[in-house]
């Protein structure tokens, strides 16, 4: 099937209303003392804009799981702009802490790390992640 720039296009934008989305939930969950809800929520809102992201800069189909983590690392060797804004290093600490730590196995007190910091934080890798996929 040929896809469309269009296509393309659209995909995009709806993927990016869907992490801004979910990212509106996680900061209503955390206000309301629910950490572990909305560790899930931006994790969820990161992996959207990581799919977008990927789909604008790569042309590559959403992928889930190790397969989203494998091509944003192939994408941040070639992008300087990715690397610059340290993408992948935010994309980990979320992957891991939010998703891995909080969500997965319950545990929300995790030594040098601020989670309501790294959900509140998940707004501007939105914002990166959209300003990169539009910049082409």
């Amino acid at each position: 099937m040929v896809v469309s720039m269009a296509m393309v296009e659209s995909e995009v934008e709806d993927l990016f209303g869907d992490a801004e989305n979910l990212y509106r939930e996680a900061l209503k969950d955390l206000q309301a003392g629910r950490i572990r809800k909305a560790a899930e929520n931006a994790w969820a809102a990161t992996a959207k804009a990581t799919d977008a992201l990927l789909l604008a800069r790569a042309k590559v189909e959403i992928v889930r799981g190790l397969g989203r983590t494998r091509e944003i690392y192939k994408l941040a060797k070639t992008e300087s702009d990715i690397r610059a804004l340290g993408l992948v290093r935010e994309y980990n600490d979320r992957i891991l802490h939010l998703y891995g730590n909080c969500f997965h196995e319950g545990i929300c007190e995790i030594p040098d790390v601020d989670l309501g910091k790294l959900i509140i934080e998940t707004g501007k890798y939105i914002e990166n992640a959209k300003n990169l996929s539009l910049s082409r």
